[in-house]
């Protein structure tokens, strides 16, 4: 039942126009994805609601838009050419690769291989014998295994030529731009202590183990906080930004009951935190990864201060003190909030399926019915309600007279809309529609003069 879930959101999301496997008409791209009309909908509903959240409604935080190239010294400054690495191995039969820290219970063969059971069958139809390289031989018998190294980030080249002196590379996260824009908004703004800067925006990885959906992708977007504290008190604001991750997370719709935080032990932390959770969602497969929250430390400012030569300091106002601020980070994806969404909203009810997005995030807010399409006065009514809800609502508004009026309300339940307003013969005599509610299917006659108010203060409840 769990995993028919995934399958049944994925067909629904294809049908319904919410997103679109990437290139399709051409084969595809694996792992790349297009959003559709829906789809696009909830995305900028996420961006939109977390930018207001977390930048707009507070005075401490301040928005960035860097950019997706930046110099390749940058790369170097933070650790990512020499640190941002995974590892793997590949099947010598069916030549998939994996990474290693996917894969639990390797066992090691006398060869040189290593076979794994927790990994789905090879095409073969047996387990995936696995190349690895022995490089040292313990006392007691086993042996320690070399995968190979594999750096995650996307090269490219800027210019006419393709030699070392025109790489660069495609971002692998959006941080760096905050940090080396750093001086930049201490001095344009003189920001009180502690702050923040954040920013949305394009990452791109070239994972090796991708799928699950939208779970993993070639390229995704980031919601992001670099927040700039002094080294003492980042317990404390570690534990009110956890808080703040998992009230934002059940303010846009996704079950609390299935989220739980998970601490990286040493071995697991990239190389610059000093201390990561994972805010991680029950997905039908098991928990994983959905939000990420680190305690840098100084490694990025003091780091890029020693590269650049530019000194990254922020001076006390009162004290008149310099030091290099220390970093609390956390990061949401945007996907990785979509998935769960529509996971959590998806059900299939005897007559119907429905997506019980909460309205705030439901793609379409509104839909207007004319009851019959080609009655001319009810289809002009209905046409000058749409236009009178898209003045006074802010979201998409949706005109529908395709087929009869149950397909109607099916297929606006089946894409999670909220509310549909129905013209109809009466409405013609005393000027009031029929609103049907989404989750109860009940009805009720309100005046068009008192409809925008009415429905903006139900989309707000």
């Amino acid at each position: 039942m769990e995993e028919s879930l995934l399958n049944n959101v994925i067909a629904l999301c294809k049908r319904r126009g919410f997103m679109f496997a990437g290139s399709e008409i051409y084969g595809g791209l694996a792992n790349t994805y297009d959003f559709g009309p829906l789809g696009v909908e909830i995305k900028n509903n996420i961006k939109k609601l977390w930018w207001k959240r977390f930048v707009q409604k507070r005075k401490d935080i301040f928005g960035l838009d860097g950019g997706i190239l930046l110099n390749r010294k940058i790369w170097e400054a933070s650790g990512h050419t020499a640190s941002f690495l995974d590892y793997l191995v590949e099947c010598k039969t069916c030549h998939k690769r994996f990474r290693v820290d996917h894969i639990e219970g390797f066992q090691l063969q006398k060869d040189g291989t290593a076979e794994c059971q927790s990994l789905p069958s090879c095409p073969s139809g047996e387990k995936h014998t696995l190349n690895v390289e022995i490089f040292q031989k313990k006392e007691d018998g086993t042996s320690i295994i070399k995968p190979r190294r594999f750096n995650g980030m996307f090269r490219t080249y800027i210019g006419a030529t393709e030699d070392s002196d025109a790489l660069a590379y495609l971002r692998p996260e959006t941080a760096q731009a905050i940090f080396t824009n750093f001086k930049n908004v201490v001095n344009a703004f003189s920001p009180s202590f502690p702050f923040g800067i954040a920013q949305i925006g394009k990452a791109f990885r070239n994972e090796i183990t991708t799928g699950y959906f939208i779970f993993r992708t070639l390229e995704f977007e980031q919601m992001e906080i670099e927040y700039f504290i002094k080294k003492e008190n980042w317990e404390n604001v570690f534990k009110i930004w956890q808080d703040e991750m998992m009230d934002w997370a059940v303010f846009v719709g996704i079950d609390k009951s299935k989220l739980r935080f998970r601490e990286h032990d040493e071995q697991e932390r990239s190389h610059y935190s000093k201390r990561t959770v994972d805010l991680e969602y029950q997905f039908p497969t098991g928990f994983k990864e959905m939000y990420g929250l680190a305690y840098r430390g100084d490694f990025d400012l003091s780091n890029h201060s020693k590269h650049s030569g530019v000194a990254l300091l922020f001076k006390d106002k009162e004290t008149n003190e310099e030091f290099f601020p220390h970093v609390v980070e956390p990061s949401f994806g945007v996907e990785r909030t979509l998935l769960p969404l529509l996971l959590d909203a998806y059900a299939q009810e005897e007559k119907r399926i429905v997506m019980r997005f909460v309205p705030h995030i439901a793609p379409v807010k509104v839909a207007v019915f004319p009851l019959l399409a080609n009655k001319d006065d009810l289809v002009a009514l209905a046409h000058q309600t749409y236009e009178n809800l898209k003045k006074s609502i802010d979201g998409l508004i949706m005109f529908d007279d395709r087929g009869n009026i149950g397909k109607r309300y099916f297929s606006q339940d089946e894409i999670g809309t909220p509310f549909c307003v129905t013209v109809d013969f009466q409405s013609l005599e005393d000027n009031t529609v029929t609103v049907r509610d989404r989750d109860t299917t009940k009805q009720e006659r309100i005046s068009i003069g008192k409809l925008s108010d009415f429905l903006i203060n139900k989309l707000s409840s």
